[in-house]
């Protein structure tokens, strides 16, 4: 984070959140010391060395910016806003309408010995099942922590779209997923048993032969967005790259809080330094695992998708 960035975070907390000086401690030290800790998951003996007070002191103002940060959550995020006609976007410009991407990610925590069954993921990680939604900017649009590991994908989005203030789609407008999730209205996903992530096509220079390949590879590249986006989160916070100490609702707040201050960041700062070290591909990232469908596609939804192939490929040939 840019020091302009840093002071128009403290100016937000302060002016909006309703953050206040105290006697001893002012604003931008409440907010460096609650920083230190998600940037470098820095323990509190740590922090309360590096910056002189008492632990009870760091433990205080780190809970009182978390709670302030939280209730700046209508502010920070996102709003949908849909691919337009005449984008010309080479990634995009395929799927007019379309609000963005949407995927689950794995996040490690700390839970008491007997909850740990219910958070253990396949590959046997003690993690939450973390719902993102961000737009093609890699800005969250929603986010839901707090489903254990054990959940999956589908389960956590339906979570999500029964509660009263969750994720909401628009007639018209759609989401892209991953084979995790079920084709149905509002949420496109590709071709099953037709190669699909990026590794799979490689450098050998192979192109699509029929309009499900050529689908698949353009649902991928636009897809990848969500993958960018979470790895970019992880890389920026270090307190999501290791579990912590906190209670589990707090941890879950941790979560939360690192993705308004992502999108905080995405917009203060338009040359973001950390985006220059994504890898290209990130099919591979260690967070990435498979669950299955749980519900069956729907027709009509699947019929629409045909027709957006056939039509996506035709224009495609047309310029070859």
């Amino acid at each position: 984070m840019s020091r302009n960035a840093f002071l128009k975070l403290c100016y937000l907390l302060e002016n909006v959140g309703g953050i206040t000086d105290t006697r001893n401690v002012r604003v931008h030290e409440k907010v460096a010391m609650f920083l230190s800790v998600l940037g470098h998951h820095r323990k509190n003996r740590v922090v309360k060395q590096d910056f002189v007070r008492s632990g009870y002191t760091v433990s205080k103002y780190f809970h009182e910016v978390l709670e302030t940060l939280l209730k700046l959550y209508p502010l920070l995020l996102a709003t949908p806003d849909p691919v337009p006609e005449h984008c010309t976007i080479e990634s995009w410009k395929w799927f007019k309408g379309c609000l963005g991407a949407i995927d689950c990610t794995y996040i490690n925590v700390k839970v008491p010995e007997f909850e740990k069954a219910r958070y253990r993921t396949r590959k046997g990680d003690i993690a939450v099942n973390v719902l993102g939604v961000c737009n093609q900017d890699m800005k969250f649009i929603y986010l839901l922590p707090g489903w254990e590991g054990s959940a999956t994908n589908d389960r956590v989005l339906h979570d999500a779209l029964s509660r009263r203030n969750g994720l909401k789609v628009p007639n018209g407008n759609y989401y892209l997923c991953d084979n995790t999730y079920t084709n149905r209205n509002g949420f496109l996903t590709p071709y099953r048993g037709v190669k699909y992530h990026l590794q799979e096509w490689g450098d050998t220079g192979s192109t699509p032969q029929n309009k499900e390949e050529f689908f698949n590879l353009k649902h991928s590249c636009a897809r990848n967005v969500i993958e960018r986006t979470f790895r970019l989160l992880k890389m920026r916070w270090a307190v999501l790259r290791n579990s912590s100490n906190y209670s589990i609702k707090i941890q879950n707040r941790i979560i939360m809080a690192c993705a308004l201050l992502h999108n905080f960041i995405r917009n203060e700062m338009p040359v973001d330094p950390l985006e220059q070290n994504l890898e290209e591909n990130l099919d591979t990232a260690e967070d990435k695992h498979t669950d299955f469908i749980s519900a069956d596609e729907s027709q009509v939804w699947s019929s629409w998708r045909d027709d957006l192939a056939n039509s996506m490929f035709n224009e495609w040939l047309g310029v070859q």
